[in-house]
């Protein structure tokens, strides 16, 4: 089974103290109210081939009544599959999904017969970095740039039908890559179609569609909320690719008042953490307070008594919600 790089990284959670969280502060995402859901929720929808990304956002504002979502990645227009929605307070969290691996399935046409084993090279030679000069119509200043394709496999070949997954660097242009493996074979090839099966955390096991959506929506108005849990997700999701610290309650307020990080405030934290890495900050309880880039090692944070662990800290969540009275 193919994976992206955060993937494979098995992690641990190390504790430097043991600590309790009051139980009169905070609140398990899990056990979050609907009403407090929507407001702080992700959703991965299942987007449909026609309307833009931001067409879709939009339907999903108005299902739900609110009047923020942002999306965690575009989609061209034909394109389907993963595209995390975040709904209301939580909207920011999409900008720590964009740097994020994507995973797509693709469908390649030749535009002349060749044999397998030339096509199956072409892949080989297109796993790894890559030189990508972006396509006329994209958001991006268009330059070579490098991109590294994690992986890349071929699911069927049929004629000049050539079936693919791929693993990639977020950025990479699909069709792009495949006008260059077209170029590359020199018979010339074309996107047919493609899904997004993966978004960072976010995959096509967890997507719902906007039916979904609105009927779950419509069954919560009436008393039943099994099928809006099901749709939206505590936006705590949208963080699990990242590496983790846990902090004391009382550190939890200075955090959200824009403070970094010290050393004394951690209790638990991931292994395998590197300065710079971009990390997510926790409660006790697995709320999400802030996400930030780690000052220390996991190995420096355990060992130091002072110092700044976390800074640049993007604080998601409310003042005054751990208040140290």
């Amino acid at each position: 089974m193919e994976l992206l790089p955060f993937e494979k990284t098995k992690r641990e959670i190390l504790v430097k103290k043991e600590a309790e969280t009051d139980s009169s502060k905070g609140c398990n995402p899990n056990e979050r109210i609907v009403d407090e859901l929507i407001k702080y929720g992700v959703i991965t929808l299942n987007k449909p081939s026609g309307p833009s990304s931001h067409q879709v956002t939009d339907y999903v504002k108005k299902i739900l009544n609110i009047k923020k979502a942002g999306h965690g990645g575009t989609l061209d227009p034909k394109v389907t599959g993963v595209l995390p929605i975040a709904l209301d307070k939580a909207t920011r969290i999409v900008q720590v999904l964009l740097s994020a691996g994507k995973e797509y399935i693709c469908l390649m046409y030749l535009h002349k017969n060749i044999s397998e084993v030339d096509i199956r090279k072409v892949f080989e030679k297109f796993t790894g970095k890559i030189r990508q000069l972006p396509p006329k119509k994209s958001a991006v200043k268009r330059q070579e740039r490098d991109r590294e394709i994690y992986y890349i496999e071929v699911m069927e070949i049929d004629g000049q039908d050539v079936l693919f997954k791929i693993g990639c660097q977020a950025g990479t242009y699909i069709r792009k890559l495949v006008h260059d493996m077209g170029k590359e074979l020199k018979v010339g090839a074309h996107m047919q179609q493609l899904v997004r099966t993966k978004a960072g955390p976010f995959s096509d096991k967890d997507m719902v569609s906007l039916h979904d959506l609105k009927d779950a929506y419509e069954f919560w108005k009436e008393g039943n909320e099994t099928e809006i849990r099901k749709c939206i997700k505590p936006f705590e999701m949208a963080v699990e690719h990242l590496p983790k610290i846990w902090v004391f309650d009382g550190a939890v307020d200075p955090l959200c008042h824009g403070s970094d990080l010290y050393v004394p405030g951690v209790s638990k934290l991931d292994n395998k953490m590197n300065k710079d890495d971009t990390v997510a900050v926790f409660t006790l309880k697995n709320e999400l307070i802030s996400v930030g880039k780690a000052e220390m090692t996991t190995e420096e944070m355990l060992k130091n008594q002072k110092g700044i662990a976390v800074n640049g800290n993007k604080v998601f969540m409310e003042r005054g919600t751990y208040d140290n009275k």
